[in-house]
């Protein structure tokens, strides 16, 4: 079943764009009340089911890893209002859409291969949300706003409900400036008993929650915190030492692992490298350096693509890791944007570095 689905998959991703697209218009037709779950502008959705799919066939036959997924996602979907009639429309929706696009190469096992899948994720889905007794979203109200650089803004929020989350992990956001546009993001500090969080945002060409965020958002603004969800934690136990990569605001979620680390008795060594194209994206470069001050387990080495910093390396960020080791004694934490991700992991394998010990988000970026 993981070869057909991965081989058809293959056929169709370089029409994922028209795939997803077609997907949409099928579920709005047989399932109208879906369409109010979505935002008015549906590019950063479609985007988003692309690479939840691309996410589900990399591991489907990695049954633990995509059971804990599809479990975060199905209790996620809560804040959704989803009911088990859209599960069974997106089900119907993805069959007749990757039926259209691949064609003659749609054979009898392909289909049963994604009927089966589809009833797997499906099912963990409806059952993790089904289990859930939490509440579906926090309510949050914003305590402070300041701007880090240029584009960057440190939001601090306070829930009125303590919201379970790991340090490391993500959760989702909605703003009053774009009701029902939810986009993820990493706290970058580890839970506090008072119930704030720290976020760090780039406003992003185009983005428009990103950037509502970043210019318009005021103290006292309340927004809605969907539940914890990512496979980024340091268990306190851990003694393997660490190397951890962030790229802009990607450093968020290993500043709440930082964050969470600085209060162990005991610490592994910990290499992190912050990259940005300038100077100025290392919006957080003097809090690091003022972390390692205190905690002597941790390196912290600057890299910029273009400009120089004292004591910094030049270069992309998986140029400048790979340049100074193979790591291979080390678990990878790897925090940024897509296309760094994939540059990064891509450079660490070629230089040996086990993937079983390279851990990121997908979807920690929108």
């Amino acid at each position: 079943m993981a070869k057909l689905i991965r081989e058809s998959f293959a056929a169709v991703e370089t029409k994922a764009e028209e795939l997803s697209r077609y997907f949409y218009g099928v579920l709005f037709s047989i399932s109208p009340d879906a369409r109010e779950l979505f935002p008015i502008t549906m590019a950063t959705q479609r985007n988003r089911l692309l690479r939840a799919l691309v996410y589900v066939v990399q591991m489907v036959d990695r049954s633990d890893e995509l059971t804990t997924f599809l479990g975060q996602l199905g209790r996620d979907h809560r804040k959704f209002d989803v009911l088990g009639r859209h599960y069974d429309a997106v089900g119907v929706a993805l069959i007749a859409a990757l039926k259209r696009f691949l064609k003659d190469d749609w054979t009898p096992e392909a289909e049963d291969a994604w009927i089966t899948a589809y009833g797997v994720i499906s099912k963990c889905m409806r059952e993790a949300a089904g289990k859930e007794i939490g509440p579906a979203w926090w309510k949050a109200t914003v305590v402070e706003h300041r701007r880090a650089s240029r584009d960057v803004a440190v939001i601090r929020v306070r829930t009125e409900q303590p919201l379970p989350y790991r340090a490391g992990g993500y959760v989702s956001v909605e703003v009053p400036q774009r009701p029902r546009m939810w986009r993820y993001f990493s706290p970058a500090t580890a839970p506090h008993d008072d119930g704030t969080m720290e976020f760090h945002v780039r406003a992003v060409r185009g983005g428009w929650v990103s950037r509502a965020i970043v210019h318009h958002t005021r103290v006292g603004d309340v927004w809605r915190l969907g539940p914890s969800l990512g496979a980024l934690s340091v268990h306190h136990t851990e003694s393997r030492p660490l190397l951890m990569v962030g790229g802009g605001t990607g450093i968020a979620p290993l500043l709440a692992l930082l964050d969470d680390m600085s209060r162990w008795k005991r610490n592994p060594p910990v290499h992190l490298f912050f990259g940005g194209r300038e100077p100025e994206d290392l919006y957080a470069l003097d809090d690091l350096r003022g972390l390692t001050v205190t905690c002597p387990w941790l390196t912290v080495t600057p890299v910029t693509e273009e400009g120089t910093i004292t004591g910094g390396d030049r270069g992309t960020l998986a140029m400048a890791v790979t340049q100074r080791g193979g790591w291979k004694d080390r678990d990878v934490y790897v925090a940024g944007s897509p296309a760094m991700i994939r540059a990064t992991i891509a450079k660490l394998l070629a230089a040996g570095t086990d993937l079983a010990r390279i851990k990121y988000d997908p979807f920690t970026l929108d």
